[in-house]
């Protein structure tokens, strides 16, 4: 819904000057997930909201792995249980299921707390660009500013109309301020808020670079761990066969056994 509004709105400016025709009309866009990224706070709050997913996760596998023992455990003794007896594991094992799909669709649902959790940790951010662009655009008399990663049908924009550095600029001197206590820090502060938009530009560069060092190696630790991930998947695999075999097996041998008593009670 936000991006249609600020389609409609561009394209009403953008039709109101081509019909004018009278001044210039400045466009800036912001990039909002490179602000997100370098923004510490939300780094912070980030790691946090990830260890909690990692919790989750292991919940819903461990609900979900208590389920296939349950499942496992009546295969094996199907044989020797009546009727009434698998007909109760079945009833108990497809409501340990259900509640199991509740408790994930409560963590990772669309309305769920990760959703919820995202959303009031994007939020503060979110209203300290909002303060920052109306600041920005007053300074670099821009019409209007956009966020190039919403759904707003950009599909290009000249690198020179980016004020994303400016933007995290303006929230990283916010934060210092109210950080520093100290008249070194003050004086260190002040020759950062003197750097030039090229000397930052250069200094995010740099940046740029030891991230896509760090991307690197963290996918290629990724694909280290699929390739164990895989090789732990086949050995399961062929661990399950076995046991299946053997169950197979078991259930032989006792129909068998029951084959042979058959017979002798037909012959007494």
């Amino acid at each position: 819904m936000k991006g249609k509004i600020l389609i409609f709105t561009f394209l009403t400016a953008i039709f109101g000057w081509s019909a004018t025709a009278q001044k210039s009309f400045r466009v800036g866009y912001v990039d909002m997930e490179y602000i997100l990224e370098n923004v510490p706070q939300y780094q912070q709050a980030s790691s946090q909201l990830d260890a909690k997913v990692q919790e989750w996760r292991k919940e819903v596998e461990e609900k979900k792995r208590a389920i296939e023992d349950m499942k496992n455990q009546l295969e094996n003794e199907r044989a020797l249980l009546t009727k009434e007896l698998i007909e109760e594991r079945e009833e108990e094992i497809a409501y340990q299921e259900e509640q199991a799909l509740d408790y994930q669709q409560k963590r990772f649902g669309p309305n769920g707390d990760y959703m919820i959790q995202k959303k009031q940790l994007i939020r503060p951010i979110q209203d300290q660009v909002f303060t920052a662009v109306q600041e920005i655009s007053e300074n670099r008399n821009l019409d209007m500013v956009f966020d190039r990663t919403a759904n707003n049908g950009m599909i290009y924009a000249d690198r020179q109309y980016d004020i994303s550095d400016q933007v995290l600029r303006s929230i990283n001197r916010a934060a210092n301020r109210r950080q520093i206590d100290s008249r070194e820090g003050r004086q260190a502060l002040e020759a950062e808020e003197n750097r030039t938009v090229e000397q930052d530009a250069k200094i995010a560069e740099e940046n740029q670079e030891v991230q896509e060092k760090r991307n690197e190696r963290e996918a290629l630790l990724a694909e280290r761990q699929r390739q164990r991930d895989s090789i732990k998947a086949a050995k399961q695999k062929e661990l399950e066969a076995r046991r299946a075999k053997i169950i197979e097996e078991r259930q032989r041998r006792i129909d068998s056994i029951r084959a042979i008593r058959a017979r002798k009670d037909t012959i007494n």
